[in-house]
């Protein structure tokens, strides 16, 4: 495999991770005598190694000895996400609300903040306010709203029918996907 300039990008290992599970053998299974499947899982903790510089797409590479050789093989294995846990709120109201009258739907996105080992507001993000009608089941997109400084959401529309209204976060390579759990609003 090449990088972007046609090096390898596995020759040098500036910026690695080490797992704390380095030196621990691997779960093999032999499919030959030439040939083995091997397994290992590694644990990262956020606040042990990871800061928020660190989310986003990651190559995976696997050093692999066989048979206690005394050549080291690098392999390139795949990629993974390494994303910050997300919360999504909503609430609708007032409740109960008249059929035309006004009704505001807030919400807040929060993410995890590996430097500081909390959930900040998540800022500038497009967020799709959905509306499910009372005994169906399929959500549909209302309108997108971009999250405040605080991470913050807010819209107003005007109330119909009884249903469900909840905030969708699509996500982003650093952040996973989030939905929030709808909020019934009684009309009447």
């Amino acid at each position: 495999m090449a990088g972007p300039d046609g090096a390898n990008p596995y020759a040098t290992y500036d910026d690695r991770i080490i797992s704390n599970e380095y030196y621990v053998h691997a779960d093999c299974v032999a499919s030959s005598a030439t040939t083995s499947t091997c397994s290992q899982t590694f644990t990262f903790e956020p606040d042990w190694t990871p800061a928020n510089a660190d989310a986003g797409t990651w190559k995976v590479s696997v050093q692999g000895v066989a048979n206690h050789d005394s050549g080291t093989h690098t392999a390139d294995y795949t990629t993974t996400r390494l994303q910050r846990h997300a919360e999504l709120t909503v609430n609708a109201g007032p409740e109960p609300v008249a059929k035309g009258k006004t009704l505001t739907v807030t919400g807040k996105l929060t993410r995890a903040n590996w430097d500081t080992l909390d959930h900040r507001g998540y800022t500038n993000q497009p967020v799709r306010l959905q509306f499910r009608k009372a005994g169906t089941t399929t959500y549909t997109t209302v309108r997108t709203v971009n999250t405040s400084s605080t991470g913050g959401l807010t819209t107003t529309v005007a109330a119909s029918e009884d249903g469900y209204w909840r905030w969708n976060f699509a996500g982003t390579s650093t952040t996973p996907a989030v939905k929030a759990t709808g909020d019934f609003v009684d009309v009447q």
